[in-house]
């Protein structure tokens, strides 16, 4: 599973040739979910809040460069990395 950023201890990736809708998944501590890059709603799996909060403030930053490395990743090419929350 490829990392495209980290911040505040958040793992954001993309799997290889994943399942439709385009999305991302987000990870921290020993939890994880899936967020739709389209709509930035929560697919499954959970955060803390708090947590949550922070992907969906920097995806939302972030949505132009997640469809296209969601593409690359369709296409099984290297995916970009992209800048973290600040």
């Amino acid at each position: 599973m490829p990392q495209i950023s980290r911040f505040f201890g958040i793992i954001i990736a993309m799997y290889y040739d994943d399942h439709n809708p385009p999305h991302f998944h987000a990870k921290y501590g020993n939890e994880e979910c899936l967020i739709a890059i389209r709509d930035l709603t929560l697919l499954e799996g959970r955060l803390p809040s708090r947590a949550l909060g922070m992907v969906i403030e920097w995806a939302a930053t972030h949505q132009t460069e997640l469809a296209a490395n969601w593409e690359l990743a369709k296409n099984l090419q290297p995916l970009h990395s992209i800048e973290p929350l600040l």
